[in-house]
């Protein structure tokens, strides 16, 4: 098993800055903003041969008792009580404060393995700068600098030695990568998307709040059922550009998007009570142009009536014609109805998209169409399609090849179209077709 290390402290000490030094991605949003950081934010790193589970939190208040910020303070407890170290992290430009002593309190309580880290420490001299930090009983001050990388490798080398029985052989796993399934879900704020994820998790995993924007980070969750590992990936709700102020949301926007572009498979969730906005159809679009598999799900569909059920079904067909191959399922997130099919949707959807079409079959279901209906002579030429191969997965890509094929209308194209997505069973995942003529060697 790999050993996992907890990344704890006060908000805007650094924390996002060292996860992401730690597992070499920019995978978590940095900004001198206090607070950004809300849910668990998990990633991979190694030192050497020795590989290590990173987990970032928000700001820890353990006292709060209201709002958003018992929530965030829930979400790092868990992340203390499954973790094997926690690096505790204070900032040593700013020095000591009382937020530090109460969550110092805590730890020794915990009696956990703890590092006690001074960031932003570059250009400091040891000694009386850290001597106050002394007071928060947690042993050596270990300055660093997550920026500039300077002191993370000692400090790492001393987090993974204080892991009782931790060796260099218990960090090979050997999972494949490629046999996990990505699943971004994706939608407009407040939704439902932490919602749907704690529910399938079983557990309180993401600050799920009444409040648009909750999250802002695109967060990343190993999962597995019926013998499937799944990655969730919960990510932040796309507003209209008009509503994005904070330059932080922005950020969030990119991220959002990395995340649709990385995913096997995109669930948008659709809120039944708003109905199908013109925000919906831009993600929906957006999923569409990366090429990922998508599933439609309408969330909250216990909380509307018949008429404005009808209404929402209506939108889809209007506003979300393009996306007639996605599956489209009717729940209730928060009582958790209707989730199962849902599950099987994704699973079909994925290996619509990775599915593999033999050039043969290919060829023989090409020349079936033309000969049950030939393309439209266009001035002299009429187009003539000879052979037909695989050019790609996820999203599936067919090349055609033969004369004058840039004259193939749309409608044609989406004939061949319906007759591939028939053949091989393609449900929720785009098709490409893309036409190549051949070169006439007489045209000089």
């Amino acid at each position: 098993m790999k050993p996992v290390i907890a990344l704890v402290g006060r908000p805007n000490v650094g924390k996002s800055t060292l996860f992401n030094r730690l597992t070499g991605t920019r995978d978590a949003i940095v900004a001198d903003f206090a607070g950004l950081t809300r849910d668990r934010h998990y990633g991979n790193g190694h030192l050497g041969r020795r590989e290590y589970i990173v987990i970032d939190t928000g700001g820890f208040e353990p006292d709060a008792t209201e709002g958003i910020y018992r929530e965030m303070a829930k979400q790092t407890r868990q992340a203390v009580a499954e973790s094997d170290v926690v690096l505790f992290v204070v900032d040593a430009r700013a020095g000591l404060s009382a937020q530090d002593h109460e969550i110092a309190q805590y730890l020794r309580r915990l009696g956990k393995p703890t590092i006690l880290v001074a960031n932003k420490a570059e250009g400091m001299k040891e000694g009386a700068q850290l001597v106050e930090f002394f007071e928060l009983g947690l042993g050596e001050v270990l300055p660093v600098s997550s920026a500039h990388g300077q002191g993370v490798r000692s400090m790492l080398e001393m987090a993974l030695d204080a892991i009782p029985g931790f060796s260099e052989e218990d960090a090979e796993e050997g999972e494949a990568a490629n046999d996990v399934i990505k699943l971004a879900v994706a939608g407009r704020p407040n939704v439902g998307k932490s919602t749907l994820i704690n529910v399938w998790l079983g557990e309180e995993r993401l600050v799920a709040f009444d409040l648009p924007g909750t999250t802002r980070d695109a967060i990343s969750v190993p999962f597995e059922r019926d013998g499937k590992k799944f990655e969730l990936i919960d990510t932040a709700g796309l507003r209209r550009k008009g509503k994005v102020f904070e330059a932080i949301e922005k950020f969030s926007v990119v991220k959002t998007l990395q995340a649709i572009e990385s995913a096997h498979v995109v669930l948008l969730l659709l809120d039944a009570t708003q109905g199908v906005t013109d925000q919906d159809a831009h993600i929906a679009g957006y999923a569409l142009e990366s090429g990922r598999a998508v599933v439609l799900a309408i969330n909250k569909w216990d909380a509307v009536d018949a008429y404005q059920r009808e209404q929402v079904e209506r939108q889809i067909e209007t506003r979300l014609a393009f996306l007639k191959f996605a599956s489209l399922h009717l729940i209730s997130a928060r009582k958790r109805q209707g989730l199962g099919p849902v599950w099987k949707s994704i699973i079909q959807a994925h290996a619509s998209a990775m599915r593999k079409m033999p050039t043969p079959q290919l060829t023989r279901l090409l020349q079936e169409a033309v000969a049950f209906q030939s393309p439209q002579k266009v001035g002299m030429f009429r187009p003539k399609m000879r052979y037909a191969h695989q050019g790609g997965m996820n999203p599936p890509v067919i090349v055609v090849h033969g004369n004058s094929l840039e004259h193939v209308p749309d409608a044609y194209k989406r004939f061949l179209e319906g007759r591939f997505r028939k053949a091989f069973n393609l449900v929720g995942t785009p098709l490409r077709i893309e036409f190549k003529t051949s070169a006439n060697p007489f045209k000089d």
